[in-house]
């Protein structure tokens, strides 16, 4: 899926040192103080669907568009997707160093950044998908509006997901909170791939290349860049319509006042240490392959059914399906974790694999509808699994370092850090390979090399990186999971002595 939701604290922000813990009771957790009405977390929900919406769009539609409306160069379209990504990852860390640093104003802290990059992120989306009336400098075009994109969006998620810690000092109704937030970013996922596709659809239609007398390229008709416009539209009002309701819906909190520390951390020393914790870096190293895997998978379906197979009029139902059987199937896999143990559930990743190869060698739509629907299930658990992995990590480390530093957004950010990074470069290296091959932008008939490679990016890539990935995971202990009593005691240590200031 698009882009991932899962709950992560706020990037990048600096905690303090925690106290020895005490016996002082929970707050929250024998009273009803701090209770948010069910209208104030449905506002906050909402408040993360316009992101969601736009991640899916671009993550299934925007090549394909690149390619075949904008007719870029496969080189080209490497270096757009490459540079997006990567400016995507690098501003997480200086999101929250800048949000750490800024004053409280009337609305509070984290709401001012949210409704301040609204404007900006629904301009740029406008215009990754606008055609320019120049050719000769497209892809610069592109590239800027893509890298701000992504920045904007980071610039944007990072407050919005910390405002969690805003909203009410009960711990309980936090987890209320970030569970209609998942929600309705799961709802936005869908949204965004269902309407953009639905509104494109035309753009792509088998009769695009029926009148075509020579082959080669096919020149952009009006009507392609109309239906790409209108699309476009659609997904930008839904930025300032959900962004009202957050903001008229939801109050933020004044921030409490915390425990001054000495021995406070920057982001890159907090790193340093984390790096160090080897269940944290084999489960980054390990998520590294099996996230770019999803990546590549998801970003050259539409490519294969389009070029590589005569699935182009099921582009839109592949798509709905992949999505709509990851989300259904999440419940199933937390109940799969909690019954045979994480580890276990992992081998469920493995269920695409024979699929998506047999997809490459038999491309009918009854096998590409039954690989849809497995690679959403196991999309599902290669999205749930680190989030539910990564606080055992955390946990392990605090009990070995119990009187250090509390790192528990540092090993989140750095988290994500790196997953953007492996995604860039696995994006921006496969698109290079249809370069290499002889991909033509615009033409309704590749070559057979470029049909070659499709298939080798849709099966033997996606097959290889799981399984590196999950050869890794599996090597080693797991980290120690603490008793009830000691997960408690954490728990309480890093809500009473960490700040998210």
């Amino acid at each position: 899926m698009a882009a991932s939701p899962g709950g992560t604290p706020d990037p990048a922000i600096e905690p303090l040192q925690p106290q020895p813990a005490t016996h002082t009771p929970e707050p929250g957790s024998d009273s009803r103080a701090g209770q948010l009405s069910f209208y104030m977390k449905v506002c906050y929900g909402i408040g993360g669907v316009p992101n969601q919406v736009a991640s899916s769009a671009t993550a299934f539609y925007l090549q394909l568009f690149l390619l075949d409306v904008a007719q870029i160069p496969a080189a080209q379209v490497s270096l757009v997707l490459f540079g997006g990504k990567v400016s995507g990852a690098a501003a997480d860390p200086v999101a929250g160093f800048f949000i750490n640093r800024s004053r409280r104003t009337g609305s509070g802290r984290l709401k001012p950044w949210v409704l301040g990059c609204t404007p900006f992120i629904a301009l740029a989306y406008f215009f990754l998908w606008y055609l320019p009336g120049f050719s000769s400098l497209q892809g610069l075009w592109y590239m800027t509006f893509y890298c701000l994109f992504q920045a904007l969006a980071t610039f944007f998620q990072v407050p919005y997901t910390a405002l969690t810690m805003r909203l009410t000092p009960n711990p309980r109704e936090r987890d209320s909170a970030t569970a209609y937030r998942l929600t309705m970013e799961m709802a936005g996922t869908l949204v965004g791939a269902a309407v953009h596709g639905l509104i494109v659809s035309g753009a792509h239609a088998p009769h695009r290349c029926e009148d075509a007398a020579l082959p080669g390229r096919v020149p952009v008709s009006q009507e392609a860049t109309c239906l790409y416009t209108v699309a476009a539209i659609a997904v930008t009002l839904t930025y300032p319509m959900c962004i009202a309701l957050l903001h008229f819906g939801v109050k933020e909190q004044p921030e409490p006042s915390g425990p001054a520390s000495s021995q406070d951390l920057s982001f890159l020393a907090g790193l340093g240490l984390t790096v160090q914790h080897a269940p944290y870096l084999k489960l980054v190293i390990s998520f590294l392959f099996i996230s770019a895997a999803v990546q590549v998978e998801q970003s050259y379906l539409v490519l294969f059914c389009t070029h590589a197979s005569q699935l182009h009029g099921h582009v839109q139902s592949l798509v709905l399906i992949t999505l709509v059987s990851a989300v259904l199937s999440t419940p199933l896999w937390e109940w799969v974790l909690q019954r045979f143990g994480k580890r276990m559930s992992a081998f469920g990743i493995c269920a695409m694999v024979p699929f998506t190869i047999l997809l490459a060698v038999v491309p009918t739509a009854p096998v590409a509808y039954v690989v849809s629907f497995v690679s959403g299930v196991s999309t599902a658990v290669s999205l749930l699994l680190p989030w539910s992995m990564l606080p055992d990590v955390v946990d392990d480390f605090q009990m070995q370092h119990q009187h250090g530093p509390g790192l528990e957004t540092i090993f989140y950010s750095s988290y994500i850090f790196f997953t953007k990074l492996s995604g860039a470069g696995a994006l921006g290296i496969s698109m290079l390979s249809l370069e290499f091959a002889g991909y033509e932008a615009g033409a309704c008939k590749q070559a057979d090399q470029v049909v070659v490679t499709l298939k080798v990016l849709i099966g033997a890539i996606p097959t290889c990186m799981i399984l590196t990935g999950l050869c890794i995971l599996m090597v080693g202990p797991a980290p120690k999971v603490p008793s009830q009593d000691t997960s408690r005691q954490l728990s309480f240590q890093r809500r009473t002595s960490c700040s998210i200031a």
